[in-house]
């Protein structure tokens, strides 16, 4: 067994997913926010349309898809643990597996909505390729990838680059797009993982994150000529086919 192996083998055991009870209601309630955004904000409103969450991990998104309607729903991921998790918390439909066998096993043009959330930054630039090729043709025209990566010109994007041994890459807007555009995606949108405003602490949080990026937005913008740029330490991007 290699090292990569032995590391998801103990994913949740290590301490590196994020599966910290074993009360599901509690576990799922801390993916409400961020989950809750990505649905309004990325994900069509037609609640028949099908979806794949590839390294889907304990399957907190698939959960609160479920809860907002979208029943033809699954996912994968290779850790025994966490898929453990999910099939004793009711999701049943998430199974336990190489992404890239998941993929082939599926046919082309077939699904409305991939997601990749924080699973590419795992890949080498091969097994991205690899991986993407076969998303690319396993989505139907006008259907869309969702990916949420560390962000490399993020002000603590290292944090998240090297949070985990089992990252190899991180990302930029850029090579985002350059990505999507040799794949062949006609549109590629990046988003700043802002502060999630959904309470008075939440607010609080955005307006410290607003008050406190300005400088460095500035400073980049001096240097640049451009204010692209997105400072934290993940970032979401959506690749339209």
């Amino acid at each position: 067994m290699n090292w990569k192996e032995r590391l998801y083998q103990k994913y949740v055991s290590s301490g590196q997913a994020s599966i910290r009870t074993v009360n599901f209601a509690e576990h799922f309630a801390k993916f409400k926010p961020y989950a809750q955004y990505l649905i309004n904000r990325c994900i069509p409103k037609d609640k028949s349309i099908k979806i794949e969450d590839l390294g889907c991990g304990s399957g907190g998104y698939l959960y609160h898809l479920q809860q907002n309607g979208y029943q033809n729903v699954s996912g994968v991921d290779v850790s025994e643990e966490q898929v453990n998790f999910a099939n004793s918390a009711g999701l049943d439909q998430v199974s336990q597996g190489n992404l890239v066998e998941y993929l082939s096993g599926m046919p082309a043009n077939s699904v409305d909505v991939i997601l990749l959330m924080d699973v590419i930054e795992h890949l080498t630039r091969q097994e991205l390729f690899d991986c993407m090729d076969l998303v690319f043709s396993r989505l139907k025209k006008g259907g869309k990838v969702i990916v949420h990566v560390p962000n490399a010109e993020g002000l603590f994007g290292n944090r998240i680059r090297y949070g985990d041994l089992t990252h190899e890459l991180a990302f930029t807007p850029y090579s985002i797009s350059q990505l999507g555009k040799t794949i062949g995606f006609s549109t590629i949108r990046c988003y700043e993982d802002k502060p999630i405003v959904k309470s008075l602490i939440g607010a609080i949080r955005r307006f410290i994150w607003e008050l406190g990026t300005l400088h460095y937005r500035l400073l980049f913008a001096a240097e640049t000529g451009s204010g692209r740029v997105i400072f934290s330490q993940n970032m979401l991007a959506e690749l339209v086919k």
